[in-house]
């Protein structure tokens, strides 16, 4: 629910979230978080995800929906959507309570969407621990996930009523395979259990075979009011590179689809970043990057990934005295929205702008979100290029 709320915009992952007196007040497991508390919804998704923080759960529907009693009806209503037939909500966290109740084969439903409808989140539930702002936090499936071969999530729970769960999921070679137990006396024989049900997945599981994903249910329609309206990611389609001339020597550089490898790339930087408390400004040299085939885009997000950390230390100093112009391509109310922004004008503009300085201007009217160290042809040709699929341009002159 939380992935589905930033996708749709209702909230951002650096959202500081207010605790109240009964997220604080839950049982545990939990994150140890007090009322009146501000803490970012990432870290509150770490812990919920990761330690089954059950204050942690209770603060993320209220900071989505206002109260836990509007959040358990938003997942109702996305249970069903789902095909979760059998299951009603009463919480965030699922603990026991009058009609709170689900089955083995309803979270096995919600698992395989949160692996396909969520791909570029679910690498959170196979860390073993992870920073959640006020500590450091331990995964609560750490054994099996260390013990069972291609184990990579997706979720632990306890009750009194339910036993020892588990939602676990696991990749060997092209075949992947999902399974819920319900009723473990203790974790071990839980375990064992979820074990003895993926092997006989695996030796059962046919080979050569297309893969049928989930079909993914129109969130918007189901849980945005009027007020709620999903935004449009602005990633560029088709790559912009001119075609060559009729009896040109240049090489033909493909026409690829860029916007998902951008896409996943924003959400995995934005998930696993820590941003900057108290800093006016945000630098990043990016390199230039040449795009020669679509296999060249289609390769791993996590090699992207990388390249844009690595890029985060290193500065820039243009020794060309005409590289002085900029581009500004708007003022935004957050940090988190300029940088963001930066990010997918860099990613989808490396032809123009891949080599150019980004920097988060801090100012009384918001954040500018701006390039440096470019010519003034450059500025004004990223401009054009910009201005076409309607995203704010202006190009920024040295002598003002």
């Amino acid at each position: 629910m939380a992935f589905e709320a930033v996708e749709n915009g209702e909230i951002n992952l650096d959202t500081k979230v207010k605790i109240s007196k009964k997220a604080a007040s839950e049982p545990p497991s939990k994150l140890g978080l007090k009322a009146g508390q501000r803490i970012r919804l990432r870290y509150l998704i770490r812990a919920a995800a990761i330690k089954s923080a059950n204050d942690a759960a209770t603060a993320i529907g209220e900071a989505i929906e206002g109260s836990e009693a509007a959040f358990a009806r938003r997942m109702n209503r996305t249970a069903k959507a789902l095909g979760m037939n059998r299951t009603t909500f009463k919480n965030a966290h699922g603990l026991t309570q009058q009609g709170h109740l689900s089955t083995a084969r309803d979270m096995t439903i919600l698992g395989r969407h949160v692996f396909y409808d969520y791909p570029e989140y679910y690498h959170l539930f196979s860390r073993r621990t992870a920073n959640a702002g006020i500590k450091k936090v331990r995964h609560t499936n750490t054994r099996f996930l260390a013990n069972y071969r291609g184990a990579d999530g997706i979720k632990t729970g306890f009750t009194s009523a339910a036993g020892y769960t588990l939602t676990a999921s696991a990749e060997r070679g092209r075949e992947r395979i999902i399974t819920t137990v319900f009723g473990g006396r203790s974790i071990a024989t839980r375990n064992r259990q979820v074990a003895k049900l993926m092997d006989l997945g695996f030796k059962k599981a046919p080979t050569n075979v297309s893969l049928r994903k989930p079909h993914l249910p129109n969130y918007s329609s189901i849980n945005l009011d009027a007020r709620k309206i999903k935004r449009s990611s602005g990633a560029v389609r088709k790559s912009l590179v001119p075609k060559p001339r009729p009896g040109s020597n240049t090489a033909i550089v493909a026409s690829v689809d860029l916007s998902d490898g951008i896409e996943k790339t924003l959400k995995m930087l934005m998930l696993d970043s820590e941003q900057p408390e108290n800093v006016d400004t945000a630098q990043i040299h990016l390199a230039s990057v040449e795009v020669k085939s679509s296999d060249t885009i289609s390769s791993s997000v996590t090699k992207e990934t990388n390249m844009l950390k690595q890029a985060r230390l290193v500065s820039h100093n243009s020794s060309d005295e005409h590289k002085v112009w900029g581009v500004n391509v708007g003022r935004f109310g957050t940090r988190y929205a300029a940088e963001k922004m930066l990010i997918k004008t860099a990613l989808a503009e490396m032809p123009t702008l891949g080599g150019s300085l980004r920097k988060v201007v801090k100012t009384k009217l918001g954040f500018e979100a701006n390039f440096y160290g470019v010519s003034q042809v450059t500025a004004e040709q990223a401009c054009r290029k910009l201005a076409n699929r309607q995203i704010t341009c202006d190009v920024i002159n040295p002598s003002g």
